[in-house]
């Protein structure tokens, strides 16, 4: 009896460690790290302003910038950060971006450092590219 009891809580260890280390490989492979060898800067006009998921938990905040003649998806931050900064994007913003250019499932993105509107700076990264958040 005490060696099934044993059993069972070694298979239950067991069973909730490779959960956990799926789950934390599963985060790491899907999100793409600042690289700053490829760090450009933007300037465009907001077309579209998307949080991703719409609805749920953890939003991150996304929009489209329209520079020159490309579309340029750019990753900001999660929601709560910039709702946490006050600040706000709408179609026909002028902004500028400084970010690193990054490949996601094929498709270019660039991850915002900073983002200036105005007069106003938002520092979204640290110079190494470290989430501020």
């Amino acid at each position: 009896m005490r060696i099934l009891l044993h059993f069972r809580r070694v298979l239950c260890v067991v069973s909730v460690s490779l959960l956990l280390a799926g789950a934390a490989f599963a985060q790491a492979a899907a999100t793409p790290k600042y690289d700053v060898s490829t760090e450009t800067k933007l300037k465009g006009v907001v077309e579209d302003f998307q949080l991703l998921p719409p609805s749920g938990p953890k939003p991150q905040a996304r929009l489209v910038l329209k520079s020159g003649t490309e579309d340029v998806q750019v990753y900001l931050c999660p929601k709560s950060f910039l709702d946490d900064m006050g600040v706000t994007f709408k179609k026909g913003d002028e902004i500028q971006v400084t970010g690193s250019r990054v490949k996601v499932d094929g498709s270019d993105l660039t991850l915002a450092r900073e983002v200036t509107k105005g007069e106003d700076k938002l520092i979204l990264r640290f110079d190494n590219g470290k989430p501020a958040w």
